[in-house]
């Protein structure tokens, strides 16, 4: 991870520069001076500081994660905003958003402004706070959304729990829309699933678990999608993971309705099947790991379009609390360092989607999905390599294999469903404002 001062020019020579927000696929320099993109095209003849060869690797905007948890303040025995954005950084994110289910919970000015302090300090990826809906994320009372936009929460929800009424949802989005800002909702209605330990389906019944049912999901989808349709306002749903979900956003679309959605790569992969090795730290999550015909049509929502982006969901734990029964182990898994490798690897090379695709789900499509582009006070990514843009940017190998974890994770958490997996797209450089905040050796 570099600690140096970076050079105030840079030339990245000879890659294939991929950037969907402005349809670029080329072979071509990229220079950067003084933090911006100054110019990209083939030839590019200028005396610079640093020169790298991309030769044979893949130069593309920064990805943007807009779901992580990085548990500071109040559970750094589990990650901090340090370790956090520099795992981001080590896995090609050059913004990540940070949810609001920390101890005490983001729902004041002071402690949004104390993420953006800490991440600025941090050396990695930049980091944005996102501020709770409700006071406390008790789902009482509004919380006051002015002030956690002016200290820098680019984004509302008290995720890790749903908004917990109607009410309050429509006056979250009415105030949020005036802030112009989304609320992004962990739709998930408790009173169906409390209790329930995975997917409720043919493997639960024979594991014997209580189950946590899709419709819990559905309910409050089609609960958020019809708001924000009486609302004319937007709304983002999180960690979409099941196909009657996914067939309401699409409805919802078709009638005007501002939804957007993400989808982790967990969900796109893996199967409620996995379960049965009883390893709560790489299987247990929320929401749950589903069925086949649900991660198939999470395949075809990345395909048709109907999927906005991919977020890791990034929720770190220490290994004491995960190596416990399955009952009593948290749910979350790390992500922030293999989500790029296993998408390359498993959806783009093997023809599931192109790699213009794949790069767009994690750049220009999270920077639509909140609108991180239309706010000049939100210090992110832009999602776009075009002339004047923040030079955050990563350098990617796609042909060379590596294993994950297999040196370790820069996150301080371990939990991760795909270490030990073969993989290909390792980071090779990460940029952030012109900024070198990742090298691998």
């Amino acid at each position: 991870m570099a600690e140096r001062s970076e050079p105030a020019t840079i030339l990245i020579r000879g890659g294939r520069v991929i950037d969907p927000a402005s349809g670029r696929d080329e072979l071509a320099d990229v220079l950067v001076m003084y933090g911006r993109i100054a110019d990209v095209g083939a030839g590019i003849r200028r005396a610079t500081d640093r020169t790298i060869d991309a030769a044979g690797l893949v130069v593309c905007p920064g990805f943007i994660d807009i779901h992580v948890h990085l548990r500071e303040p109040g559970q750094e025995r589990k990650e901090t905003i340090r370790t956090g954005a520099r795992a981001a950084a080590a896995g090609g994110f050059t913004t990540v958003c940070a949810m609001p289910n920390t101890e005490p919970p983001l729902d004041t000015r002071a402690a949004c402004e104390f993420v953006v302090d800490q991440g600025r300090r941090a050396g990695g990826a930049r980091v944005l706070p996102i501020g709770c809906v409700s006071k406390g994320r008790r789902g009482e009372e509004l919380a006051e959304l002015g002030d956690l936009a002016a200290g820098g929460a680019c984004a509302f929800s008290d995720d890790g729990d749903p908004v917990r009424t109607a009410a309050l949802m429509h006056r979250a989005l009415l105030y949020a829309a005036m802030l112009d800002r989304v609320v992004i909702d962990h739709c998930e209605d408790p009173t169906l699933s409390a209790g329930g330990q995975m997917h409720a389906g043919v493997v639960s019944a024979e594991l014997g678990l209580q189950g946590k049912p899709g419709v819990s999901e559905d309910v409050i989808v089609a609960r958020d999608l019809l708001l924000a349709e009486a609302c004319g306002t937007r709304v983002h749903i999180a960690h979409l993971s099941t196909a009657r979900s996914l067939a309401l956003v699409r409805e919802a679309r078709r009638r005007g309705v501002r939804a957007s959605c993400e989808v982790t790569p967990h969900h796109l992969l893996l199967t409620d099947e996995q379960v049965r090795a009883f390893d709560a730290a790489a299987h247990k999550m929320n929401p749950p790991l589903r069925s086949e015909a649900d991660r198939q049509a999470l395949l075809q929502g990345l395909a048709d379009g109907t999927i906005d982006c991919v977020a890791s969901d990034h929720a770190p734990h220490s290994q004491e609390d995960k190596e416990r029964e399955w009952d009593l182990a948290p749910c979350g898994v790390i992500g922030l360092e293999t989500t790029w490798p296993v998408i390359y690897t498993e959806l783009v090379e093997t023809g599931v989607i192109s790699l213009s695709r794949a790069v767009e789900l994690l750049t220009v499509g999270p920077v639509r999905c909140l609108g991180l582009d239309a706010d000049s006070q939100l210090e992110a990514s832009s999602g776009t390599l075009a002339r004047g843009a923040a030079a955050d940017l990563v350098v990617f190998d796609p042909a060379t294999p590596f294993t994950l974890g297999a040196s370790g994770f820069y996150s301080a958490a371990r939990n991760s469903p795909f270490a030990g997996r073969e993989v290909r797209g390792r980071i090779r450089y990460t940029l952030v404002g012109g900024r070198v905040v990742h090298e691998a050796d």
